[in-house]
């Protein structure tokens, strides 16, 4: 028997199947694209994309005849919903995070008390949330709005599609704004107060429940068994971190992507007074008892991008054309110590604590002798002095992390991993499948499915581990020096862009 864990992201989808011992059977992504309609506009073609998903089932489907699906889950980005009705038919496009609509109900919600708010959230105000977007809908497009059933988010939707109720875990629920974190119910409170009716939104449960077995005609069209149990999944950054395994307090999922994020567990909620300073979230675990925060940088991974394609464009077109990974050759030309430059990574708007949306990134202390070996150096160590900063202001908000698991296209980089381990001062531990997302939705599967007795069990028999970075204690010390310059950039940049401090 085997398992199948489908990962919705905002511009593409994985679909892995694995066997009960672990074995990757068989894989499939397809990628679309987003819709601008106008600006500040966001929008995915839920058809196209529910079109390339079943593309990517119906391929990893055919390689597993031989050890038949049992169960399934699906991971997803957060956020982006879609209007449905009640035979199952996608009525329209679903909004993404980044997408601008909604504001006029951001700007309502901000009236109200920020503690009692975050108190029963677990999230301060902010247009990237889904739930504003109906309202805006409603709104603006009230034959859309009446006519829908359920508004479901993409794990939700595609599960609904493939024959389940439609179901949502709480991790996704709660980035509506929608969700009393609390009583993990739909918050009759906020619900009121915007004019959201509480039937439009999905029915909530734990992920990893079972919410129905595939539909005849799914199955025979995707070339499934009929009796696949359908089981909920999770926001994507919570799939990715059941997929580490990361699975007690004091873990972090630490993931190296486009965007990068770090996610720390925990089990009690912190005081809202501490969290509202750093300005971080909560919300659920995609496994029972734990909660998370997201601190993320929407430059990340992009940076290194950005410099490939800007002062390595000849080399990145031969590697190409040789077949090689040009990364590994510009990360080969870094010096083994750390650098004396310091870079501001907010090339893109920034996540906590400033969200600030006019990015001004700076890189200083170049000089005539700089290397662009120490250009990339300096790139990575800047980004991971934006992260070492957000752990000790989580820590401030009594959020303690003691081991971090890596994920993501950057999780791949020995060198890399390295000086993340060497600032922060705390092992890094990676994954031998790094591509967490559809493993940890597999992972949900199988507890849902019965394959296992419990995620513990489930975890342990799908997460290898390749290998621990442990921080060096001399570059350690070196890099606790110059993270002290690292405090007065922020600032500094705002004064040159005119900005206001």
């Amino acid at each position: 028997m085997s398992l199948i864990g489908i990962d919705v992201g905002t511009t593409g989808c994985k679909v892995i199947a694995l066997s009960a011992e672990g074995t990757i059977l068989a894989a499939a992504q397809r990628e679309y694209d987003v819709i601008r309609p106008q600006p500040g506009w966001a929008e995915l073609d839920s058809r196209q994309v529910w079109a390339q998903i079943q593309d990517a089932i119906r391929e990893v489907a055919a390689q597993t005849q031989a050890d038949p699906v049992v169960a399934l889950s699906v991971s997803s980005m957060g956020e982006a919903m879609t209007p449905v009705s009640r035979e199952r038919e996608i009525l329209g496009n679903s909004l993404l995070g980044f997408d601008t609509r909604g504001a006029e109900t951001v700007q309502k919600l901000a009236g109200l008390d920020p503690i009692q708010f975050y108190e029963r959230s677990g999230n301060l105000v902010s247009t990237i949330y889904g739930g504003p977007k109906l309202i805006w809908l409603r709104d603006h497009r009230p034959d859309l709005f009446d006519q829908t059933y359920k508004f479901l988010g993409w794990a939700d939707l595609v599960a609904y599609l493939l024959g389940g109720e439609p179901v949502v875990d709480y991790s996704l629920a709660n980035r509506t704004l929608f969700l009393d974190i609390r009583r993990e119910a739909w918050s009759h409170e906020t619900l009121d107060y915007v004019g959201m009716p509480r039937e439009k939104l999905p029915d909530l449960a734990q992920a990893g429940s079972v919410t129905g077995t595939i539909s005849r005609h799914m199955a025979d069209t995707l070339g499934l068994p009929p009796d696949v149990r359908i089981v909920i999944g999770a926001h994507d950054q919570c799939s990715n971190a059941v997929g580490a395994g990361v699975t007690r307090a004091g873990m972090a999922l630490y993931g190296l992507g486009t965007f990068i994020c770090i996610a720390p567990t925990y089990h009690t909620i912190p005081l809202a007074e501490q969290m509202i300073i750093p300005r971080l979230n909560v919300e659920h675990h995609a496994l029972p008892g734990l909660y998370v925060s997201f601190y993320y940088n929407l430059t990340g991974g992009a940076l290194l991008k950005w410099f490939r394609d800007t002062f390595a464009r000849l080399e990145h077109t031969a590697a190409q054309a040789e077949g090689r990974d040009v990364y590994d050759q510009l990360l080969a030309e870094m010096p083994a110590g750390p650098t004396d430059l310091m870079v501001l990574p907010h090339f893109a708007p920034t996540g906590p604590p400033y969200y600030d949306d006019n990015p001004y990134g700076l890189i200083a202390g170049l000089t005539l002798e700089t290397t662009r070996g120490e250009m990339i150096k300096g790139l990575l160590e800047g980004v991971t002095y934006h992260f070492r900063d957000g752990v000790d202001r989580m820590t401030q908000a009594g959020i303690a992390i003691d081991e971090y698991r890596v994920t993501g296209g950057g999780a791949r980089s020995d060198a890399w991993l390295q000086i993340k381990a060497d600032i922060l001062g705390r092992p890094l531990t990676r994954p031998k499948i790094t591509e967490a997302g559809a493993l940890g939705a597999a992972i949900l599967a199988g507890v849902g499915g019965g394959v296992y007795r419990s995620a513990g069990e489930a975890i342990e028999a799908l997460v290898k581990i390749d290998r621990v970075f442990e921080p060096d204690a001399r570059r350690h010390e070196l890099y606790d020096q110059r993270f002290a310059r690292y405090h007065p950039l922020y600032p500094f940049a705002r004064s040159l862009s005119g900005a206001a401090e």
